[in-house]
């Protein structure tokens, strides 16, 4: 009885699968589809029963009828197909993405006597993926270096000293405001560089107390404090054979940074607790919102730690300061959101970027980033405008009376650009390259893209 009531609700819950589902006999003549194949190809079921399944142009389909006519497809002598992708042609005559499955079916004897085929529509994730890759392409061009993005002449000497940096062993300061992107010039630094199959390891000196930051550091030993139950390794043994990250270096007290010291001149720690001497190979990232040489006026900082520390100083320019670099930022930040929300929104509209390239961005990069999360919750109309972007960015700008207006897109922008560093070189590529922070092979091509001249260009 109980089969006799499964096989009735059967077409229900086939039809309640969102995979098209298709069952065809020796032939290859489609004898059933449920509603979600309906869906994804585009053709009835009146139009699909009766017909061949050749009709959806699967580009994946073998035909392998023999001199006997007996097989009509691969599958019916492998016996089944998992998980390959492949395209079929729909209905109207467009093109869809599916992951397809399929079986031989058997009869009581053991006979074939036809196939089930399941396709999943697979199209929004090719979508998503192609975007994915087109982001990382933009990572990948001359616009970004390592995940840092930025196109102007300032950020090009930046890259430019990373590269260098990369290529040392020194140790290297980096400075810059809160939202700047300090970590990730000092990851940068790390995967360019010779120590890149070792340890990367972060520590952040203003999040600790001095004791916990101590124990952070350098680990410690069994019973060195109350609570410290087993033994320890510290950051620094942790990154042994690569770089150690210390970020808001400012912040160390005094007395760390006399243990910090030591470590940079005779490269070895000691555990809180034991007197141990323990050889550590490191090398030493740092970065600082502050200015350490007013730290050491003030007495805060010791002179001879920031000497040792401040051997290649790489600071970071503010967004203010970067204007031209905006457009890109905010471009990048929009695919970034897009790529993990649902919301259809098509890009940002021209008033909007208006008000971002007018703003002072005093939180700089972050900030932009975090108005950008903020205007993917309130938009909900197919371009962000500036009503969407946080209130003290869009109530800022409308009190003043005039806004800064981007008149140039990034292309048209990069062209004059290089055609200024030209005129201001008169037309020596090598100083124009050195001008712009960039090769004089990057010159030459950037010329030949935007169909530059020197004397019919730089005449007018």
């Amino acid at each position: 009885m109980f089969e006799q009531e499964l096989n009735q609700y059967w077409k229900t819950v086939v039809d309640t699968i969102q995979d098209g589902v298709m069952i065809v006999d020796r032939d290859g003549t489609i004898v059933s589809i449920n509603k979600a194949f309906e869906r994804i190809t585009g053709y009835s079921r009146a139009e699909m029963i009766g017909n061949s399944c050749s009709i959806l142009n699967c580009d994946i389909c073998e035909i392998a009828r023999g001199s006997k006519g007996n097989h009509w497809c691969v599958l019916f002598e492998t016996g089944s197909l998992e998980m390959r992708r492949c395209t079929l042609i729909r209905k109207d005559g467009s093109y869809v993405q599916v992951l397809k499955n399929a079986s031989v079916l058997h009869d009581a004897e053991g006979l074939v006597m036809g196939a089930v085929e399941t396709i999943t529509d697979i199209t929004e994730i090719i979508r998503k993926d192609s975007q994915i890759e087109a982001f990382r392409r933009e990572l990948r061009s001359e616009n970004g270096f390592h995940g840092i993005l930025g196109a102007s002449a300032k950020m090009q000497q930046v890259f430019d000293l990373i590269a260098n940096a990369a290529q040392s062993d020194a140790p290297v300061v980096i400075y810059g405001e809160s939202g700047t992107g300090k970590e990730l010039v000092a990851k940068a630094i790390h995967d360019i560089g010779g120590r890149r199959r070792r340890p990367f390891v972060k520590v952040n000196c203003a999040a600790l107390t001095e004791s916990l930051l101590e124990s952070e550091l350098f680990g410690h030993v069994k019973g060195a404090y109350t609570g410290a139950y087993t033994s320890r390794e510290g950051r620094f043994e942790a990154a042994h054979g690569g770089d150690i990250f210390l970020d808001e270096i400012g912040d160390l007290s005094l007395s760390t940074q006399v243990k910090l010291l030591r470590v940079l001149e005779e490269k070895i720690i000691e555990r809180v607790g034991d007197n141990t001497p323990i050889a550590v190979d490191v090398r030493i990232v740092s970065a600082s919102n502050k200015n350490l040489k007013e730290l050491v006026d003030k007495g805060s900082f010791r002179n001879d730690l920031f000497f040792r520390i401040n051997v290649i100083p790489i600071s970071l320019p503010p967004l203010r300061e970067r204007v031209e670099d905006i457009p890109l930022l905010a471009e990048s930040f929009f695919m970034r959101i897009q790529l993990k929300n649902s919301k259809n929104i098509k890009g940002i509209s021209n008033d909007a970027m208006e008000v971002l390239m007018a703003y002072d961005w005093p939180g700089n990069v972050r900030e932009l980033k975090s108005a950008f999360e903020y205007a993917f919750v309130t938009c909900q109309e197919p371009l962000i405008q500036p009503y969407h972007l946080p209130a003290n960015i869009y109530e800022r700008q409308k009190s003043k009376t005039t806004v800064k207006k981007p008149t140039l897109n990034r292309k048209d922008m990069k062209r004059k650009q290089l055609i200024d560093a030209l005129k201001q070189a008169g037309g020596n590529q090598s100083e124009a390259a050195r001008i712009l922070g960039v090769s004089r092979v990057t010159v030459w091509n950037r010329m030949k893209r935007f169909g530059i001249h020197l004397k019919r260009n730089l005449d007018t």
